[in-house]
């Protein structure tokens, strides 16, 4: 008889497959994302991710050269070529002379120009101009229709890796970031304790604030403080386009939430363990540093990889409070600036998606060790 132990209930596989669904709907953008990166820019703009590993169709445009030394092929000047620049399996559907009538011909015929010229452009690329004349000018340009066969490059990360003042941008983030998220959560922890387990008047109005904190729009908040801390920059004679501006900035944006999280966190720690401590004549310093910190390293850890995340993908914030000087651009600004105003450049954009995760991924990657540790170090027999 099999026991009941051993049976699993259908909720448990409706359990797993909505996790399965989940992780799969989370997973879909990013390797989209990464399949764009490496593609050929070309058919990048004329075909999506999903279609990478099938052939497009593709309407592009060459101009062909005029030799110096143009041959003649019974009484006719000849230019031969192909136009294909790259080879592979590459076949033309249809061609055109004009931009008003790209896909005038099939591949093969023969195309009757002006001036007696005839062009013809075979399914292969391979194409033959005549002329009755000695070709002059810049050359006459050929608009064609052909199916490309799927190609893949690194050429999008080299490009974006070998921009200038890539790598002080970069250092510039680690400036921006790691203090930005080491001073909130220290002020955090030491507010999220004096919230949670001492008792002093007035307590429960900071609470409140804190809660209330959370709602202020970042948008609404950002002017008044730019102009405060230019006013106290003026003032001790320090500028306004400084690091510490912008520490301060992503410090004030981030408390609300750290203390917020925090104090949740640490309210619900064993009353006995702190009541203990105090019986034994431990001071609040050292409860907090001795046992507070230990027990809270899950959330600590938590808010962490939040905070650097949000300071490392920041934008907004470093443009006001840094502003767009070469020396201080951090690395969000270097890509804004390389990818330009319009945003057309797709395969600079995900190339530079991916080149932007790679430092939080590091992170989120060697803090989930300590989460894991935390939790089990803090665990109460």
């Amino acid at each position: 008889m099999v026991s009941s132990a051993n049976t699993r209930s259908p909720l448990t596989f409706v359990v797993h497959l909505t996790v399965l669904f989940l992780v799969v709907m989370w997973t879909i953008p990013t390797a989209g994302l990464f399949i764009s990166s490496i593609r050929d820019k070309d058919q990048l703009s004329v075909s999506g991710w999903w279609t990478a590993l099938s052939a497009s169709e593709q309407r592009l445009v060459t101009r062909i050269e005029i030799p110096k030394d143009q041959t003649m092929e019974n009484s006719v000047y000849v230019i031969r070529g192909n136009v294909f620049t790259q080879a592979g399996d590459s076949s033309v559907q249809q061609f055109g002379y004009s931009s008003l009538k790209p896909q005038a011909f099939e591949a093969g015929t023969k195309a009757q120009m002006k001036r007696g010229k005839t062009l013809i452009v075979q399914v292969n690329g391979d194409y033959v101009i005549t002329s009755p004349k000695a070709f002059k000018g810049r050359g006459q340009r050929v608009f064609y229709t052909a199916e490309v066969p799927p190609r893949f490059t690194l050429d999008n990360y080299r490009e974006v890796l070998t921009s200038e003042g890539l790598g002080k941008s970069f250092i510039n983030s680690l400036t921006v970031t790691i203090p930005a998220t080491i001073i909130p959560i220290l002020m955090a922890a030491f507010a999220a304790y004096a919230l949670a387990w001492m008792k002093f008047p007035g307590r429960a109005l900071m609470v409140a604030a804190v809660v209330g904190l959370l709602v202020v729009p970042l948008q609404m908040s950002l002017i008044p403080l730019l102009r405060s801390y230019n006013v106290i920059g003026e003032f001790l004679g320090t500028g306004s386009k400084t690091y510490v501006g912008i520490w301060l900035a992503h410090t004030a944006f981030g408390l609300p939430l750290a203390i917020y999280l925090l104090r949740n966190y640490i309210a619900g720690l064993p009353r006995e363990i702190i009541e203990s401590a105090r019986v034994d004549g431990a001071s609040e310093f050292d409860i907090f540093r001795k046992i507070i910190l230990p027990l809270s390293f899950p959330a600590l850890a938590s808010f962490s990889i939040f905070q650097f995340l949000w300071v490392w993908n920041d934008l907004l914030i470093a443009m006001v409070f840094l502003g767009n000087n070469e020396e201080q651009l951090v690395l969000t600004g270097r890509l804004r600036e390389l990818l330009g105003s319009r945003g057309g450049n797709w395969e600079i954009l995900t190339a530079s998606a991916f080149i932007t995760i790679i430092v939080p991924l590091c992170v989120f990657i060697g803090l989930q060790r300590f989460l894991v540790r935390g939790l089990l170090s803090g665990s109460v027999k």
